[in-house]
């Protein structure tokens, strides 16, 4: 693994290290896996802090350090210690890194480009040495304007258009599908809700009904900053654009969350989704011998994947005294021989520049560390698999009406049962409406999507087909596993 000391790089391992001389210290791609295939293509080579390291073109900077064994890739500004990955996509400062002179840029959704310098950012970060070239701020109209690109935001976009609507999609990342294309395992439910379909699969059909539709015009790469007096700022690394939006759906997902514990800043501990992202999109390791807190479905399921990576499982840790997820999950990496130890927490991650061990404890019925019982967990990465927080920040600078419920995932929008906010020409939906399965987003975005074009006028919208989902809806929440969001729904929702 390279780790930088001073101003001299050096490795763990004996090889000789040269500056400018190509050299792979480690390589942590999958080369084979049960279910996923990569197709890598030709190598590039991005230079970082003064070494060479081999990148492939579908990568991002950030997937192609930690692939290659880099693990840091800043200092906080603040007590200067060691950042690593987090969240993956682009939702957190973790990845923040000089790229090409310029401080403070996502690695995790950008790009790689042979020849692109990458440099460990310290604290804040300095200037850039020259003046970065600008694209200028183009202005472009939008009759529907959808803000990401996941389940929500697709189903979002394709409905608005098949009802006649002209959409722009906007999405962060560099592929379509949000969450779903890091989703392996097989949906549950009834044929309605893509039953025994796994999310990659779900995610490529989506892509593919979009690409077919000349009325979308999609902006990849591109992220949503700002929402000025109805109009909406996005840009990538080059150029920035103000869209005036009709009708706006924010579809803007959800983010991680983090754990209090010692040393919870230490690279190598993640987010579950992040640990998703690495292994299942880009086919990268996210350690050896992985600590996974956290037994609800995300948790038990990503820890299964982990287990189909090659990737060996320390333990699954649960604060509560039983497993959260559902039991076919449980059973299933039980079988594999993956201890599930409820009513415990994580004290502290212990390690100097990365994760080498993890402190447990059992709690007791107040949720309190029992001394005594502390542990210590050989680990190279510790999952976080406690919940997610709707990403709500654009509909806060819009002012609509919010609420905040934990059965939801915290605050989130007010609506009525099309989704629409206290401003009549925004919605949200999915995630970013409240954290619920990827069935329930993609319905949302369906419900969402016919409003909008049909409050332009759009006659040929099907409202029946609306009112058909929205009963769909309801009846995916009639289960046990949804009570608690019918409880969280009842603060949200208003009628009109």
């Amino acid at each position: 693994m390279w780790q930088k000391k001073g101003r001299s790089l050096y490795c763990n391992r004996t090889e000789e290290i040269c500056v400018g001389e190509v050299k792979t210290v480690e390589d942590n791609r999958i080369a084979t896996h049960p279910i996923l295939a990569w197709s890598r293509g030709a190598p590039v080579y991005v230079t970082y802090d003064g070494q060479q390291i081999p990148a492939y073109p579908q990568e991002t900077v950030a997937m192609a350090l930690y692939a290659s064994g880099v693990k840091q890739y800043s200092t906080s500004s603040r007590f200067y210690h060691p950042r690593g990955m987090f969240c993956a996509i682009g939702k957190c400062s973790s990845c923040m890194m000089r790229v090409d002179g310029i401080p403070n840029t996502r690695t995790c959704v950008l790009q790689v480009r042979d020849g692109m310098e990458v440099e460990t950012q310290h604290g804040d970060g300095r200037f850039p040495d020259g003046q970065a070239p600008m694209g200028g701020v183009a202005e472009k109209d939008a009759e529907v304007l959808v803000i990401g690109g996941g389940p929500a935001g697709l189903e979002a976009a394709l409905w608005a258009a098949r009802s006649g609507a002209r959409v722009t999609l906007l999405d962060q990342n560099l592929q379509l599908g949000g969450q779903l294309i890091k989703q392996t395992h097989k949906f549950f439910g009834s044929a309605k809700e893509n039953a025994g379909t796994r999310g990659i699969t779900i995610a490529k059909q989506l892509v593919q009904e979009v690409a077919a539709i000349p009325a979308i015009e999609v902006y990849q790469g591109f992220t949503a900053f700002g929402w000025y007096q109805g109009a909406v700022c996005a840009a990538d690394q080059q150029r920035a654009v103000l869209f005036h939006p009709r009708k706006v759906i924010v579809a803007t997902g959800a983010a991680e969350k983090m754990l209090m514990f010692k040393n919870n800043d230490l690279p190598g501990v993640f987010g579950a989704g992040a640990a998703q992202t690495l292994m299942n999109v880009y086919g990268i390791k996210p350690g050896n011998r992985v600590l996974m807190v956290g037994a609800g479905n995300v948790g038990l399921i990503v820890s299964y994947q982990l287990m189909q990576a090659g990737i060996e499982m320390a333990a699954v840790i649960e604060g509560a005294p039983k497993v959260g997820g559902y039991l076919v999950h449980a059973g299933k990496i039980a079988r594999n021989g993956v201890h599930i130890m409820t009513r415990h927490t994580v004290l502290e991650a212990v390690g100097s520049n990365h994760v080498e061990a993890a402190i447990i404890a059992e709690v007791d019925d107040g949720w309190q560390p029992i001394p005594g019982t502390e542990e210590r967990i050989a680990c190279d990465t510790i999952c976080l698999s406690a919940g997610l927080k709707p990403s709500t920040e654009l509909l806060e600078q819009a002012k609509v009406g919010l609420a905040y419920t934990g059965e939801l995932g915290g605050w989130v929008a007010k609506r009525n049962w099309t989704m629409r906010t206290s401003n009549p020409d925004l919605f949200a939906a999915g995630d970013a409406s409240g954290v619920e399965e990827a069935s329930t987003a993609m319905m949302e975005g369906k419900i969402a999507g016919l409003q909008a074009a049909y409050d332009l006028g759009h006659t040929d919208v099907p409202l029946e087909e609306q009112k058909e989902t929205r009963r769909n809806l309801d009846d995916l929440r009639a289960g046990p596993f949804g009570a608690k969001i019918c409880t969280g729904l009842k603060c949200v929702e208003v009628l009109e």
